[in-house]
């Protein structure tokens, strides 16, 4: 999946840990702001958590962060992490 800004994302590693819980770390680079990333998400029965897609805590740009959250969830949906 792209954006317009030509963000980047790749899937580093994944962990099931039971309890419906998968934790994603990821890197990638925020295009709007030129600066590469690092974090990690944790899927809870399908939805994704954490700071790094936080619409308040996220240090990634508002555009970088809604393609991580978009494109993270079509993997999960797509089973990227079965």
């Amino acid at each position: 999946m792209f954006d317009i800004h030509n963000h980047e994302l790749k899937v580093i590693d994944f962990a099931k840990t039971g309890h419906h819980t998968c934790f994603v770390k990821v890197s990638g680079f925020d295009a709007e702001w030129g600066k590469d990333f690092e974090g990690e998400v944790k899927f809870v029965s399908d939805l994704p958590y954490g700071d790094l897609i936080h619409p308040h805590r996220s240090p990634l740009s508002g555009s970088c962060r809604e393609f991580v959250r978009s494109d993270l969830i079509y993997r999960h949906n797509q089973g990227q992490f079965e």
